[in-house]
């Protein structure tokens, strides 16, 4: 088995049932529309929790600048790597560099959204993620989409431009999913929400996020209930054969 775990940026679950790519994958999947994420509700300190599965009061990181941590928690890749398994990042927003630590990852791709605009960016990665992907044996790879929380910063979230960045996301998703084929088994998910033209803080709109997953072994319908950010990557490694680390505070869902 392989692992594609999919985070799209400032996804709220409430506004899927509107964008027609991602209802397709999604009557293939089980999936939680009310999981929760940390707070924070911003964009590092939650993927940090996705990846470490603690709070961020334990990792450190409580804002989008990296904190070393003081005491050390392994991450996904590095609990992976550890056991002999590959891992590989596919990204559009440079802080997403801070969730592995060094030499704990086979293959890394960023594409600048920020520079390139993450309309033209989210292509170039989801192409990136299958063109290594169909040719490489990776066991954990990690595909992030930045263009729902630059979009709802800009424009508001649920405004029609939201929208609009979320089939998009969700038509590049789709291509990977196809791409991969059935040996994958895939996680998609986000690492907040948001309201107005801001996220953070504890309002329902910011900490309910999706978890989605998809595969052979999956059997569709509603399932995870009282799912959290911090279960997923209890999931990733025991999908993958490989206890977690002591120190995560997540259960994995499956």
């Amino acid at each position: 088995m392989k692992i594609l775990l999919v985070s799209v940026d400032g996804m709220r679950p409430d506004a899927l049932p509107k964008v027609k790519n991602a209802q397709k994958l999604i009557a293939r999947s089980a999936h939680n529309m009310s999981a929760q994420t940390v707070f924070p509700s911003v964009t590092l300190p939650c993927h940090m929790s996705l990846f470490h599965s603690v709070d961020p009061g334990r990792h450190g990181t409580t804002t989008n600048t990296y904190a070393p941590q003081v005491r050390p928690v392994k991450g996904i890749c590095e609990v992976l790597k550890k056991n002999g398994k590959k891992c590989a990042f596919f990204y559009n927003w440079e802080e997403i560099r801070d969730l592995s630590r060094p030499a704990s990852l086979a293959h890394a791709c960023f594409i600048s959204g920020g520079k390139l605009g993450y309309g033209k960016a989210n292509p170039m990665t989801a192409d990136a993620a299958i063109n290594f992907l169909t040719k490489e044996d990776i066991d954990f790879s990690f595909l992030y989409f930045g263009y729902p929380d630059a979009v709802g910063h800009n424009s508001g979230w649920m405004s029609d431009q939201y929208f609009d960045s979320l089939e998009n996301c969700w038509y590049n998703i789709e291509r990977v999913v196809e791409a991969l084929g059935d040996e994958y088994t895939v996680i998609i998910t986000a690492d907040h929400g948001g309201h107005d033209r801001t996220h953070g803080t504890e309002k329902p709109e910011d900490m309910t996020i999706p978890v989605i997953m998809l595969g052979k072994d999956v059997k569709p319908g509603e399932a995870f209930a009282g799912a959290n950010i911090k279960d997923i990557a209890p999931t990733v490694v025991k999908l993958l054969g490989v206890e977690p680390d002591e120190e995560w505070e997540g259960t994995s869902l499956i």
